[in-house]
């Protein structure tokens, strides 16, 4: 299961009732900020999330629009929270102008506080016990910009009923068996971990996109998901302009959901020149299951069992 809160919706420049960009991602007690625009760490505290555990940040690409606030997110962290140690991932081009912003920040001695900049390649990123993040490439403007995928591992259930028929005790042993060793009985018998593990589930999938120019790159790594982020900068009617900056139109991100064969749509990154109805009538005339995010909507994913 993954949590939601759109901290900024809005495409370059802020509006009345839209922040910029970013986007913060919860799993099991974890955070992750994805994208940092201006005025983000007030955004997180209008949500009521606070900092607690925000350790990581996960950057799409290096546009000012999406890093900007990552000199106040230090600055205050530096200065006030109790958190030391930030990791800043993204492409090449990203983490070299985040290196320049904090040239500034951290200038003298007011800011104490240890960051790693990670370069984002093609692959996997992170991988714990129940999650496996990877990126993926896209096109926009510039070099190293990057869609991420929240994979959560496959599981087999522990059938419970089949183990207390053949006997076997709740405790260590059943722990044995869901890690998949094979263990034996007091009274002799052995009992295979496929014996009381049912079929495989997949995890829930979460794919994030940020600005891009086009979904060739997206259908792939989407296939299946249960939730697609992405962003819907323009309508149809401006087309030609999205091509011009390197963004794709509301249609174009619900023609890919609808052919990435995904459960839900969030939509983000709207132009101040159209209005969420706009936006959302656009979509789902191709894409039913799509909702256009306003600052500080919040929503959860779950496998197989729709969004909340």
């Amino acid at each position: 299961m993954f949590e939601l809160c759109f901290l900024g919706t809005s495409a370059s420049a802020p509006s009345i009732e839209r922040n910029m960009t970013s986007t913060l991602l919860v799993h099991e007690g974890q955070r992750f900020l994805l994208d940092c625009a201006e005025g983000t760490q007030r955004q997180i505290l209008q949500s009521g999330l606070g900092f607690k555990d925000l350790r990581r940040v996960l950057l799409t690409h290096g546009h000012l629009d999406h890093i900007l606030g990552l000199g106040g997110i230090v600055s205050t962290f530096g200065r006030w929270e109790a958190i030391s140690r930030i990791e800043i991932f993204g492409g090449r081009w990203a983490i070299d102008r985040v290196r320049d912003l904090m040239k500034v920040v951290l200038r003298g001695k007011e800011v104490d506080i240890d960051i790693e900049y990670v370069e984002v390649k093609p692959g996997v990123l992170i991988e714990e016990k129940n999650l496996t993040i990877s990126a993926f490439p896209v096109i926009h403007r510039g070099s190293g910009c990057f869609g991420y995928v929240f994979q959560e591992k496959t599981k087999c259930p522990f059938l419970v009923e089949q183990a207390e028929a053949l006997g076997v005790p709740a405790g260590p042993e059943r722990k044995r068996l869901v890690a998949g060793e094979t263990i034996m009985l007091a009274d002799g018998r052995s009992v295979k971990p496929e014996d009381v593990l049912g079929a495989p589930v997949p995890g829930t999938k979460l794919v994030y996109v940020g600005d891009i120019a086009r979904t060739d790159e997206v259908l792939a790594p989407a296939r299946g998901a249960d939730a697609l982020v992405m962003e819907a900068t323009y309508i149809t009617e401006d087309a030609e302009t999205a091509r011009r900056y390197g963004h794709i139109t509301a249609a174009e991100a619900a023609g890919c959901a609808r052919d990435a064969q995904v459960k839900q749509l969030y939509l983000t990154h709207i132009s101040r020149r159209y209005s969420s109805a706009m936006i959302d009538a656009e979509a789902r005339a191709i894409f039913p299951n799509t909702m256009v995010a306003s600052d500080l909507d919040r929503a959860v994913v779950r496998r197989g069992v729709g969004n909340e």
